[in-house]
């Protein structure tokens, strides 16, 4: 006891604050468990998603079909996978079916890659292509020497490639087959190499919510896997995450970091999403634990020896908030305290009343470790919050080369570029 009390005190002030948050969560229950899909109404003329001061937003591209994730290839142009859910949910309240623009809408998925080109570089992408098509609900995006991956819901897959190709039409070489089944509820599968690429790690999200439908239909989920690239040495790298989505590893560190969204029906604040620096081997919890050694009663298969040594996140992030895009700054064009912090993009929430998230946050970070509490950085995406009127819904998260940063807004078809003094 002595032992662990003494490593508590030495760790950063962030992860101390986070260990003593985890033991303040509310009980299960303690609030109403709500349906509150926000209803997305757009963007004024002249509206902008609005900055700290001395940054400015603009729309960098539209006209694109639910754009969810982005890539840089090492040319500057920039890939967007567009896709959505195929995830079935049908609700209707009294004669109202929940329309297309709902936050947890079921729109048709585009299913493919598009390439955006600033050739000019004022900014500005005047170029844009199909870059890849016929894909299945496509998320990360990875480019290996000659080799582009995409991690399609059921697949890692990948194409030849060869710097400037603004379109690939050979066929895709099979990787790795990845979980879908029945119940796909977290359908998102996004990609990281190692620093020598020797390495891909590959994040995948639980069938459903809490395991409702039997720990069988959740193998292989909810976890981070690592696979050589040529999909050999497949091994869980983490496990116990319900749905982690964005990855980055922290700067000047060989630590993965990765944004967890939380399961739902428990209350309007149980339970927390977070960011968390993944240890390898290590269990986070899902389904049997949250948040240490708090107990899911839901969850009626038994838990295994690893659930008594589930291990606390990081960083809290909100109930609810849907933390998906995440990102570390290494770029110099911001000002000093954003160098080296994570940026995380909130899609926000569909089970919250007040609605919680449609926003992104700022984490500074020190010495690769979290040096303070997220703040809001980019905001004005709820219009009214007594209505759950939102203007657009963040996703993805990209630092340019020259330091800008785009933020995919899926639900409004259209990124927004992000840069500081100009």
């Amino acid at each position: 006891m002595k032992k662990y009390l003494l490593s508590l005190l030495m760790l950063p002030a962030a992860y101390q604050l986070c260990a003593q948050d985890s033991a303040r969560l509310p009980p299960p229950h303690a609030t109403k468990s709500y349906r509150n899909f926000s209803q997305v109404v757009g963007w004024g003329p002249g509206e902008t998603p609005v900055a700290p001061a001395g940054f400015q937003v603009s729309l960098y591209a539209d006209g694109l079909v639910n754009p969810r994730w982005m890539y840089a290839l090492p040319n500057g142009d920039v890939l967007v996978a567009e896709s959505n859910s195929n995830f079935p949910l049908v609700i209707k309240i009294g004669a109202v079916f929940i329309g297309a623009q709902k936050s947890k809408s079921m729109r048709h998925s585009a299913d493919r890659i598009t390439l955006l080109r600033d050739a000019n570089h004022d900014g500005i992408p005047e170029f844009r292509s199909t870059f890849l098509s016929n894909l299945n609900q496509p998320f990360g995006m990875l480019l290996i020497g000659n080799h582009f991956y995409v991690a399609n819901t059921n697949a890692l897959v990948r194409y030849p490639y060869k710097t400037g190709d603004t379109v690939i039409t050979a066929a895709p070489e099979k990787i790795t087959d990845l979980p879908v089944g029945k119940k796909n509820q977290h359908w998102t599968r996004n990609i990281i190499a190692n620093k020598d690429q020797s390495k891909i790690y590959i994040a995948i999200g639980s069938a459903t919510d809490h395991a409702e439908k039997g720990i069988e239909n959740e193998r292989s989920r909810a976890a981070i896997v690592e696979i050589n690239p040529d999909g050999t040495g497949r091994r869980i790298y983490a496990a116990g995450l319900r749905n982690p989505v964005g990855m980055d590893w922290a700067p000047g560190t060989s630590t993965l970091w990765v944004a967890v969204n939380e399961r739902d029906k428990l209350g309007n604040d149980l339970v927390p999403d977070y960011m968390t620096g993944v240890k390898e081997g290590g269990f986070y919890g899902w389904p049997w634990k949250y948040y240490g050694q708090h107990t899911d009663t839901r969850v009626k298969d038994p838990a295994p020896p690893e659930a008594n040594n589930t291990i606390i996140p990081d960083v809290q992030l909100g109930a609810h908030t849907a933390s998906l895009g995440l990102v570390f700054y290494r770029g110099d064009k911001f000002p000093e305290r954003y160098h080296q912090g994570a940026f995380i993009a909130q899609h926000g929430s569909w089970n919250r009343k007040p609605i919680s998230g449609y926003k992104v946050l700022f984490i500074p970070f020190a010495n690769g470790k979290p040096a303070g509490k997220p703040t809001d950085f980019l905001t004005g995406f709820v219009k009214d919050s007594t209505t759950a009127d939102v203007r657009g819904r963040p996703v993805g998260l990209l630092v340019l080369k020259n330091g800008a940063m785009l933020v995919t807004d899926d639900k409004t078809n259209r990124i927004w570029k992000v840069v500081y003094g100009q």
